[in-house]
């Protein structure tokens, strides 16, 4: 079975940023995956589950709102791991054409006095949201992309370097 290529990314090397996860063609229309990492895999505490789930709720709220990208917008939500999000917008734009879009979404939470859709009705697991985590966890996201704008690895994924055999087959260790 191969290794999907979010697998392929070395999570010992990448640093907080956005970056492109994969690009599809659906019929004549191009889709974007953007891996939005938050925090550095296996160094950073993982984002609390409480927290990930009011960034999720603020920031989707935000994307679907925006006039400029809200059309664009196809899926935001989190990663299994807890370190970052996945953002699938129509179009295949580079990780630097959305920088501004993903400052601007993560410096709005600070604004945000509620988390929007919390009630029974509107979320699955309305009581686990935590606002000033969520607070906290997207000042420092938007703090270090205003930090290191002009880096090109919070742009480019670092790959992990896989051993090709003789006849063609890719060597995945354990």
């Amino acid at each position: 079975m191969d290794l999907i290529p979010s697998f392929t990314v070395d999570h010992t090397r990448i640093v907080p940023g956005i970056y492109t996860s994969r690009v599809d063609t659906l019929g004549d229309q191009k889709v974007t995956t953007y891996d939005v990492r938050v925090t550095k895999p296996n160094v950073e505490p993982a984002i609390d589950v409480a927290a990930m789930h009011s960034l999720e709720h603020l920031i989707a709220t935000y994307l679907r709102n925006d006039p400029e990208w809200k059309d664009q917008v196809i899926y935001w939500g989190p990663m299994g791991c807890l370190t970052g999000f996945y953002l699938i917008l129509k179009g295949n734009r580079a990780p630097e054409e959305i920088y501004d879009l993903l400052l601007n979404a993560f410096r709005s939470v600070e604004a945000a006095e509620e988390v929007p859709g919390t009630s029974p009705v509107n979320c699955g697991t309305y009581l686990m949201h935590n606002l000033l985590m969520a607070k906290w966890h997207a000042r420092k996201f938007a703090d270090y992309l205003a930090e290191n704008a002009g880096r090109p690895e919070i742009f480019t994924y670092p790959g992990s370097e896989r051993l090709v055999t003789g006849d063609g087959r890719t060597f995945f260790d354990s």
